[in-house]
């Protein structure tokens, strides 16, 4: 494998967390009265019947439904690194170990929340709490947790004023927590087996975003490796970012 992850454990970088001077991942809200006409909406629907006695989906159902496909649900994924499984975190078992692995200083760099537990548990929980458009995750391998993940409506999140955002573009967000797993080529496996776990559960997406600093260049070599290409470079509010996609139209090729 080639060791195009070095440091990879730092990953794309997160979304900056809530409070800081950067954009918030979660600082996006519909009107309290656009969501009222949807929920006045959605109960006329749930009277409407089709000839089989079964309620017609409409755009209705779509915008209500869980914003990244039952994320919870998803199954594993054979790699040849092991059997990968994105975990969705509970914060009271899990709050510890991605505290140790935010303050390892490869990870400090470039995800910017070293410091207490706290520091941790208000960027988790700012997502946990939110309205569901990132969910921050386990990635487990072999029954082993050994990463973290975030994946994110990129079409729902500040990020999409930087570029021409498509409906449904998903994004991700990694770590890689063991220092036993960094600089052997894991991260771009792991990318991989994300973006295929995305685009297999999520049929409305026809593309995984990913945004890693210009000057991590291992993460970006990663995502390369792992089918993804450079799109463009963003001026981000606290970075210059590569902008990686990876095209459901280009999965078998890349």
């Amino acid at each position: 494998m080639p060791p195009t992850d070095t440091h990879t454990d730092s990953g794309p970088g997160p979304a900056p967390r809530a409070g800081g001077a950067a954009e918030d991942t979660l600082d996006l809200r519909l009107p309290d009265e656009f969501l009222a006409l949807i929920h006045e909406d959605d109960r006329c629907l749930s009277t409407t019947r089709t000839p089989t006695g079964l309620r017609s989906r409409t755009w209705v159902d779509a915008f209500a439904g869980d914003l990244l496909d039952d994320l919870g649900a998803w199954g594993p994924k054979d790699t040849r690194a092991g059997t990968f499984r994105l975990v969705p975190v509970v914060l009271e078992r899990d709050l510890a170990m991605i505290t140790r692995w935010m303050n390892d200083s490869a990870v400090a760099a470039f995800w910017e929340l070293a410091g207490p537990d706290f520091v941790t548990a208000d960027h988790l929980r700012a997502q946990l709490e939110g309205d569901g458009r990132s969910v921050p995750c386990l990635g487990v391998l072999d029954d082993t947790p050994m990463s973290y993940f975030e994946i994110y409506r990129a079409d729902l999140d500040p990020l999409a004023r930087h570029y021409p955002a498509r409906p449904h573009d998903t994004g991700v967000h990694l770590l890689i927590g063991g220092v036993a797993n960094r600089g052997r080529g894991v991260g771009s496996v792991l990318l991989r087996a994300v973006s295929d776990l995305v685009l297999d559960n999520r049929p409305l997406c026809t593309r995984v975003i990913a945004e890693p600093d210009l000057r991590n260049t291992p993460s970006v070599s990663a995502f390369l490796s792992s089918g993804f290409r450079l799109s463009a470079e963003l001026d981000l509010p606290d970075k210059r970012a590569a902008l990686m996609v990876r095209d459901r139209a280009l999965r078998s090729l890349l």
